[in-house]
């Protein structure tokens, strides 16, 4: 059992951001920060999927951080068109990373549908720097479940990227996901019999996330 742990705040650009920490029983392989949904469409960190996706991090090891964007929940300012949600995600990561705690870990990212595109968002920014600047870490897995590419403009993402996809979705349909991953030939995960919030299906979807770490674990290792 994962239990409830309590929220925090954290000092953000634009004000407070209020997030979640959650740990594996042993020390953390990791760090993995999670995105929720759209905020004016009701998205919080406390999102059905954003939960499915944090029990996954932790069931393989990973020290999970989900958080609610600016103006959501206890998190200060106002909606921002995805720029500063995107810097929200920036500065969760960078505070969780100066936990000594954490330093010479790998990192994750990953988010649900407006989450899914911040996320991607934040990888690119991250590897367009490390570009420049090598001391900059490059995230070592991006998770994105239905990324919102019918809505915003997701930028490409690495060809090791977990793209979930459920097969009904009707918010973001499974056509705009395979449209938006062929040009980069990356994998697209299609869950069958579902849609957009993966109702009845997020155990599978746990699992499917649970395994690809696991087996990315395995490989960075070298097992």
């Amino acid at each position: 059992m994962l239990g409830r742990p309590a929220s925090s705040t954290i000092d953000g650009p634009a004000g407070l951001i209020e997030v979640v920490v959650e740990d594996p029983q042993s020390p953390p392989i990791g760090l993995a920060v999670i995105a929720h949904p759209h905020p004016l469409m009701g998205g919080t960190m406390d999102n059905k999927v954003v939960h499915t996706l944090v029990r996954a991090f932790v069931l393989a090891g990973w020290r999970a951080v989900r958080f609610n964007f600016r103006g959501v929940g206890q998190s200060e300012s106002s909606w921002d068109e995805g720029r500063g949600e995107t810097v929200d995600m920036m500065a969760v990561l960078g505070h969780f990373q100066a936990d000594p705690a954490m330093r010479g870990l790998p990192v994750a990212l990953a988010g649900f549908s407006f989450g899914g595109y911040v996320a991607a968002q934040v990888y690119a920014r991250l590897a367009q720097a490390a570009a420049n600047q090598p001391a900059i870490e490059v995230p070592a897995q991006l998770v994105l479940v239905s990324p919102a590419v019918s809505r915003f403009e997701v930028p490409q993402v690495p060809v090791h990227t977990l793209v979930v996809e459920g097969e009904q979705d009707d918010v973001v349909p499974l056509a705009s996901i395979l449209e938006w991953a062929r040009p980069q030939a990356v994998p697209v995960t299609v869950i069958p019999g579902t849609g957009h919030f993966f109702h009845g299906q997020l155990s599978r979807l746990r699992e499917v996330v649970l395994r690809h770490l696991q087996a990315a674990s395995v490989a960075a290792s070298g097992g």
